[in-house]
């Protein structure tokens, strides 16, 4: 067995995913989704009533935001929990992460109706668009920026000069 068969790459995902880091993070994930489901269902419920029109608008927009926000940071985190725990491996992992979407729903405190948002509304959306931008970061960390298709192309310099090519001449390919 020479050097270079005992060296095994280190598996970022799997190692995080058991850290206490990752605890950390797991578990004041799922404490805001919890905590805002209360508050959409409690506090939240009865301040929307209070809402002039507009703000009552944005209101229902943004915990829409909010919640789905939340459902996808929350699948990202179990899937990464998953991975520790020994239930997936990580590449099921990655096959299955391609479903969860960290990049999207933005919020912009900007314009009529915001003036009127209950303070722990403002809060929640907050920390969950921070928790977004660490669970973004963590992503690219772990998983790298490129898609399974660019990491084929790239570790095939034929295809990669054939997509060229292709986009070159799109008529003459089609033929």
């Amino acid at each position: 067995m020479t050097v270079e068969d005992q060296i095994q790459p280190i598996r970022l995902a799997k190692h995080f995913a058991t850290s206490p880091k990752f605890k950390d993070l797991f578990s004041g994930g799922m404490d805001l989704v919890e905590e805002t489901a209360a508050f959409l269902d409690g506090e939240g419920r009865i301040a929307a009533k209070t809402l002039s029109k507009t703000a009552s608008a944005l209101y229902g927009s943004e915990s829409m935001r909010l919640t789905t926000r939340l459902m996808q940071l929350a699948s990202w985190l179990l899937l990464q929990r998953a991975v520790g725990e020994g239930e997936m491996t990580v590449q099921q992992a990655v096959d299955e992460k391609k479903n969860v979407k960290l990049n999207q729903f933005p919020t912009r405190r900007t314009g009529a109706g915001w003036d009127e948002m209950p303070e722990s509304f403002i809060s929640l959306i907050e920390r969950s668009v921070s928790l977004q931008r660490r669970i973004m970061n963590l992503d690219e960390e772990i998983y790298g920026s490129a898609t399974t298709e660019d990491q084929e192309e790239a570790s095939n310099p034929v295809a990669s000069q054939h997509a060229l090519l292709e986009t070159a001449f799109d008529r003459q390919f089609k033929r």
